[in-house]
């Protein structure tokens, strides 16, 4: 049986340490407050998965949405582009 093989080192993608780089870590800790709320949106919808929900429950996913909604507006505010340039689609 012949194994196949890069015949070029330019091919041949750079070992894969198994560590983020500091850019993904970095955008990870941007992202941290949307997938913390997103987190607790979860908990809130699992523990109503086996029971009916109370009125508390619907509190607790409509406030959970509520923080998601937020986070990710904020975060979206936070990477958008520079105010010199001009976005389409967004509301006047």
């Amino acid at each position: 049986m012949n194994t196949i093989a890069a015949r070029h080192a330019a091919v041949t993608a750079a070992p894969f340490d198994g560590e983020p780089s500091d850019a993904e870590l970095d955008a990870i800790e941007l992202e941290m407050p949307a997938i913390l709320a997103d987190v607790i949106l979860l908990d809130a919808q699992i523990m109503t998965i086996d029971r009916t929900p109370s009125e508390l429950d619907h509190q607790r996913i409509r406030r959970a949405r509520r923080r998601v909604l937020a986070a990710r507006r904020d975060l979206a505010n936070r990477t958008a582009p520079a105010s010199g340039a001009t976005v389409s689609g967004g509301a006047a």
